[in-house]
């Protein structure tokens, strides 16, 4: 254990020395570059398994060394590939050590008619939610693909494929595959702005004898651009319906809305709801109503600041008794970059869980300081 310990504190002293002589990238062709990557940094959390009655505190050392490769620079075809391996170290808790890989892939092809992107990962993930507690671990791979092509100088359609996949890796939670299939239909209203139509299909299915497999019908209207010289982003509002394996459905009022406000050339404020149906790793089914509403400024060159505040409602239907668990979450944060190679951060983040479920409230407070380089 030691030897694997000085082993990582080697590695990123060695990054971080190599950051101060080396150049700050490798070419390794035409338009392709590689970067080393990495964070350094120590989280302060009083309750590491969002628990009600054993809330346990820990201070936790993350060491975050990885890779990127870009390529496509100023071309139509673009892409990059990143790779993460994440060490966490608990102080006073080793058992929830974990050395977790991620990788992701992404790619996009524009040539002002046809638009077209992929992008997959894989994340080894082992944390916390309020559906998922005590440092769950599980896998994640994630598939996604979308098009856009122009019918015409002011029509346009749009049609996208999600898969997610989860593995768990505790009994009691069930493995899942969502498979999300949005089509949209744009009409050109003004330069700045499209409306649209669009169906979205959605499948998901979960392994167990609790879960229930579904899918969901999301018929909508909408409209995205720059609604304002200040304002743009994309909202679309209709009906959802939810079928189930069994026979029976539910019906609720879909929405999915992300907004961007300028406040100054420094400042911009961002806000998104969305209104759907959900279902926990447990098999029980949900109804979900998310707000959530941030802000990020550049104070000048090297320091800035954000704030993000989220809400989220979930009520569980389908059930012995129905509940309702209100999930409440809020961030603010600092950043400074110290040069083009190396940026330090800090935040606070206050969560809190009110739930209808004996036990299954909570409250949650993390410190953190990082520093992450990209060179």
């Amino acid at each position: 254990m030691q030897m694997k310990n000085l082993a990582r504190i080697a590695l990123v002293s060695a990054a971080f020395g190599t950051a101060a002589s080396a150049a700050p990238f490798l070419a390794i062709g035409d338009g392709a570059e590689l970067f080393v990557t990495g964070t350094l940094g120590i989280r302060v959390d009083d309750n590491i398994l969002f628990s009600e009655t054993n809330e346990i505190s820990d201070t936790i050392f993350d060491i975050n060394p990885g890779i990127e490769i870009t390529f496509g620079k100023n071309a139509a075809f673009s892409g990059s590939l990143t790779l993460v391996d994440s060490f966490a170290n608990y102080s006073d808790n080793s058992k929830y050590n974990t050395n977790l890989f991620s990788g992701d892939f992404g790619s996009k092809f524009d040539d002002g008619k046809l638009k077209l992107n992929f992008s997959t990962g894989f994340h080894e993930l082992n944390q916390n939610s309020p559906d998922t507690k005590d440092l769950v671990r599980r896998d994640e791979f994630v598939v996604k693909t979308g098009a856009e092509i122009e019918v015409s100088q002011i029509t346009s359609v749009g049609v996208a494929v999600k898969f997610n996949h989860i593995n768990y890796k505790p009994k009691g939670y069930g493995d899942s595959d969502d498979l999300v299939v949005p089509v949209n239909f744009y009409y050109k209203w003004t330069p700045k702005i499209d409306l649209s139509a669009g169906y979205q299909y959605r499948s998901y299915e979960i392994s167990g004898s609790s879960g229930k497999d579904s899918t969901d019908h999301f018929f909508n209207v909408g409209a995205r651009g720059e609604f304002t010289e200040k304002l743009k982003g994309s909202v679309a509002v209709g009906v959802t319906t939810r079928k189930f394996s069994g026979g029976d459905d539910e019906t609720l009022p879909g929405v999915e809305g992300s907004l961007s406000y300028a406040l100054t050339p420094k400042t911009s404020i961002n806000a998104g709801v969305t209104n759907e149906f959900g279902t926990t790793p447990q098999g029980q089914q949900q109804k979900l109503l998310t707000f959530s509403v941030g802000a990020v400024s550049e104070i000048d060159a090297q320091w800035s600041v954000n704030a993000n505040l989220s809400h989220r409602s979930a009520e569980y239907y389908n059930i012995a008794k129905s509940r309702t668990d209100d999930y409440f979450e809020g961030v603010v944060g600092v950043g400074y970059t110290v040069n083009s190679y190396v940026k330090l951060n800090a935040s606070l983040t206050y969560r809190n869980n009110d739930s209808d479920l004996k036990g299954n409230s909570f409250t949650n407070n993390v410190f953190a300081l990082s520093a992450s380089f990209r060179y």
